[in-house]
């Protein structure tokens, strides 16, 4: 696993999100995401769906670490 495969696939899971992940040793890894769907959600909601995205590439191991800051557009562009 690589960082690029995670990113795409938490794009394919939140279309129009922006993400970046880093991550280099291919099981841990830091995603900001930035995604119009966090709107309206606390940061736990954010975290979950992002989890549900990624729950089976967790469960199996081939990501076993991630470091999360979620962010709706508005919560992005107050900061």
């Amino acid at each position: 696993m690589n960082a690029e495969i995670v990113k795409k696939l938490i794009v394919d899971g939140l279309p129009g999100a922006e993400v970046q992940v880093n991550g280099d040793d291919g099981v841990h890894f830091e995603a900001i995401v930035i995604s119009d769907a966090f709107a309206g959600k606390d940061m736990l909601e954010q975290h979950r769906m992002v989890y549900d995205i990624l729950g089976a590439r967790l469960q199996e191991g081939e990501i076993h670490a991630l470091a999360l800051r979620t962010y709706s557009r508005q919560q992005w562009d107050e900061r």
